[in-house]
């Protein structure tokens, strides 16, 4: 299930599902320890019977109020007469949650109803040995467990609560009453239950908030700063301090159509939620697809990372990119290269691929992870000319990397060795893989002239010319015009040409291994066009053919947003800034009302299917538009 709605400042990150209940609670790091153990569910206790807003029998719309992560959220009970509006947000300068319900009687009539807030967290990213309780020092309930804690509270104090073993306190809220059970221990949850009286027709509203923090001083010190500025203005804060960030650059897109533009800003707002800000930026924060997976996506795959930070780089946010380094700057090994993934601390995450084969030892890398951090390196210095982060970086992340990259070639053919491609599918030598090898390369061999090692610039611009030339040689399809996916290593150890169609082989383009109009180009991109379309009314491209990743029917794949999204990359590349956009349009309307956009769709309603938001997804809007901005300006 998508999250519709998350917010966050780095720090603590939140997220909505489609029933507007809180299914993630990441801290002290974004995408890492989810303290929710739970969805989190909010109701109204009215006519006698508890409403939880997640039942069918409410109206739900989920947006946010725009250009901030601020949500803006509309729940609807005709049956009962009452509507909820509902603003949340992260305190961008403190890890706080808050949150504003203006509770709407549309009735003829004088009621008194109550909120029902319930909270299953789960400390640490498991449910054993919490403690819950109501803490008669700050007013309000606070849940703990070595290192962390949480504390609950709203506008004039906790008065009715209950703490519970065993998820029982929701059920406890049924009769309209909580227990007042002050203490739980174990597996654990709370509810508090906030009284509101409505005139006829009128309002209410109720302010709450949760802290979280390391210590119980941190969580207190944090609710008297909400108490003491008042929760109301730390939410307008926080519109105002998002508002000023994804404008900040002050960039023209008066000529873009406003379903883009707000997409664009979108876009650059999620990417921000979904970054770390030790530097870390996780791939997706969506726990959903752990039921089925048994694991998630809320790791760093340096790949990824560096498509990102590419783009938010052009977009006039290079502070991301400039943590991003440092943080790939201290995890990259002594030998030159990136492991898979990453936590968001920078210790190595779950790994899949061997360190050995039929027992011989091998590298379980994507070598394209490396190549694209070099690569990133140099992009950012032209755009930024941040010699100090430069300097800083050099030796590690361009040096020793592309040392690696020169020397992890085959003597014969020129090619890189085989390592695992972009999809961690399978191994070999892939045409992804090289153009992104050879971009790596010829950055290291700029950067290097910049410091006058004439050496190493010479060492590695001839890899990289060795590369290209060896990639028309043996990944070229003559009888095809286009480039093969790559050269498949078989089981019995030998590389075998893996002609697929593949949209990952965009990268002979992108990364300017070969220009856009040429036609070895034009011929790649053109066999993904055709035989990669998605035949029915959803369209879209698939990663590649037969495809089985989630798949939803016998058919090629589902649509990808990503891979669709490379032929708008192509457009750009030749200056079809137009055709590039309805691309965009074909994105825009496979995101959800608040503007989320996911891996993939279903191929026949346009579902999500797998994680949302995928922050590449994202990035790849903000890249494309930045393409189309400058399209536009050129050519005045």
């Amino acid at each position: 299930m998508p999250r519709d709605l998350p917010i966050g400042n780095g720090s603590l990150l939140v997220a909505f599902d489609a029933q507007y209940r809180l299914s993630d609670f990441y801290f002290p790091r974004v995408g890492m320890e989810n303290q929710a153990g739970a969805k989190f569910r909010l109701g109204v206790f009215s006519d006698d019977a508890l409403h939880a807003t997640d039942d069918a029998s409410w109206q739900r719309t989920l947006e946010y109020l725009r250009d901030t992560l601020v949500t803006d959220v509309i729940l609807q009970n005709d049956a009962i007469g009452i509507r909820l509006r509902c603003y949340d947000t992260v305190d961008p300068d403190a890890n706080v949650f808050v949150r504003k319900i203006v509770v709407r009687n549309l009735r003829d009539e004088v009621r008194d109803v109550k909120l029902m807030l319930h909270h299953e967290f789960a400390l640490y990213g498991n449910s054993i040995g919490d403690t819950v309780l109501f803490d008669p020092l700050s007013g309000g309930v606070l849940q703990y467990k070595k290192r962390r804690y949480v504390l609950i509270n709203c506008e004039g104090g906790v008065r009715e609560y209950a703490c519970s073993r065993s998820a029982m306190t929701w059920v406890d809220a049924a009769d309209g009453e909580l227990s007042m059970n002050a203490i739980a221990q174990g597996t654990v949850d709370s509810s508090i239950a906030i009284p509101v009286h409505l005139d006829a027709h009128g309002n209410a509203t109720v302010m709450y908030w949760i802290c979280a923090g390391r210590t119980d001083a941190e969580v207190r010190r944090l609710d008297e700063q909400v108490r003491a500025e008042g929760a109301a203005h730390a939410l307008s804060r926080a519109g105002s301090h998002w508002y000023t960030w994804v404008n900040k650059s002050g960039e023209d897109l008066s000529t873009l159509p406003d379903e883009i533009t707000d997409l664009y800003r979108r876009s650059l707002l999620v990417v921000a939620t979904q970054c770390d800000r030790g530097g870390a930026v996780l791939a997706a924060n969506d726990s959903d697809i752990q039921w089925g997976h048994n694991d998630h996506y809320s790791y760093v795959w340096m790949r990824d990372g560096a498509f990102v930070c590419d783009a938010m780089d052009r977009a006039g946010f290079p502070e991301i990119t400039r943590r991003f380094l440092t943080f790939a700057n201290d995890v990259i090994r002594d030998e030159g290269y990136f492991l898979h993934k990453y936590n968001p601390d920078g210790s190595p995450a779950p790994l899949w691929q061997p360190w050995i084969r039929d027992g011989k030892p091998q590298l379980p890398i994507q070598e394209d992870e490396t190549a694209l951090v070099i690569w990133l390196v140099a992009r950012h210095y032209q755009r930024t000319r941040d010699l100090d982060l430069l300097r800083a970086v050099y030796r590690r992340l361009v040096v020793t990397a592309a040392d690696f990259l020169a020397g992890y070639r085959d003597a014969e053919t020129g090619l890189p060795l085989p390592s695992f491609d972009l999809w961690e599918e399978r191994q070999g030598v892939f045409t992804f893989t090289c153009a992104t090898v050879w971009a790596g390369l010829t950055a290291a061999a700029e950067l290097a002239n910049l410091f006058n090692e004439q050496d190493r610039r010479a060492t590695w611009q001839q890899a990289a010319d060795e590369i290209r030339s060896a990639m028309k040689k043996h990944l070229w399809l003559e009888s095809e015009g286009r480039f093969a996916r790559g050269l498949s290593l078989t089981e019995n150890g030998t590389l075998e040409l893996d002609a697929t169609v593949d949209a990952s082989t965009f990268a002979v383009f992108y990364f300017g291994v070969f220009p856009a109009e040429s036609a070895l180009v034009e011929g790649t991109m053109r066999a993904i066009r055709e035989r990669l379309a998605v035949r029915t009314e959803i369209g879209g491209i698939t990663r590649y053919e037969n495809d089985s990743y989630h798949r939803i029917y016998e058919n090629n794949g589902n649509p990808w947003i990503l891979c669709t999204l490379w032929l708008a990359e192509h457009e750009v590349a030749k200056g079809n800034d137009q055709a590039a956009l309805d691309l965009v349009r074909w994105a825009c309307a496979k995101a959800t009302p608040s503007m989320i956009l996911p891996e993939q769709v279903d191929p026949h309603d346009g579902q999500h299917v797998s994680v949302a938001p995928l922050t590449w997804s994202h990035a790849q809007i903000v890249s494309i538009v930045q393409g189309c901005l400058t399209i536009r300006r050129d050519a005045r």
